[in-house]
């Protein structure tokens, strides 16, 4: 998913590999990810996406004047609050110890990939298993 405020971008979904930067997008004052490489693209990400980012993850300190501040942890799982109220950021970041940073506050510029999406809710069926379509009255008994 994509917050809110960068719906009006071009986007697309988060692979497993992802190589992901932290950004602001141009005309937006909403901070998100794009691809490296691709800075005009929002990566969009489902619920439970797991990220690794090459250094601590940092968020922009209250003035900009301070340096950010170092959350102490490299992953993350990516995850939606204040669902209830449609005009407040959704897209954040749940860290290790519980603690969750709204994306758009990430410092710019950090690099992060996509460990592991989300689990789907289909249940697993090895490709060479086949199922019966035998009926019960068709069994030979």
């Amino acid at each position: 998913m994509c917050d809110y405020s960068l719906q009006h971008l071009a986007s697309r979904p988060a692979k497993v590999g992802d190589k992901l930067v932290t950004t602001k997008f141009t005309h937006s004052l909403t901070g998100g990810f794009c691809a490296v490489g691709e800075p005009n693209v929002a990566v969009c990400m489902q619920p439970g996406t797991e990220l690794a980012f090459e250094r601590e993850i940092e968020c922009e300190a209250g003035f900009r004047i301070l340096p950010p501040r170092k959350l102490g942890a490299r992953v993350a799982r990516f995850r939606r609050v204040n669902e209830a109220q449609p005009s407040m950021h959704h897209d954040a970041l749940e860290l290790p110890g519980g603690k969750v940073v709204l994306v758009t506050y990430l410092r710019e510029g950090q690099r992060a990939t996509v460990l592991q999406l989300p689990a789907t809710d289909r249940p697993h069926q090895p490709k060479d298993e086949t199922v019966s379509q035998e009926t019960p009255s068709s069994v030979p008994v």
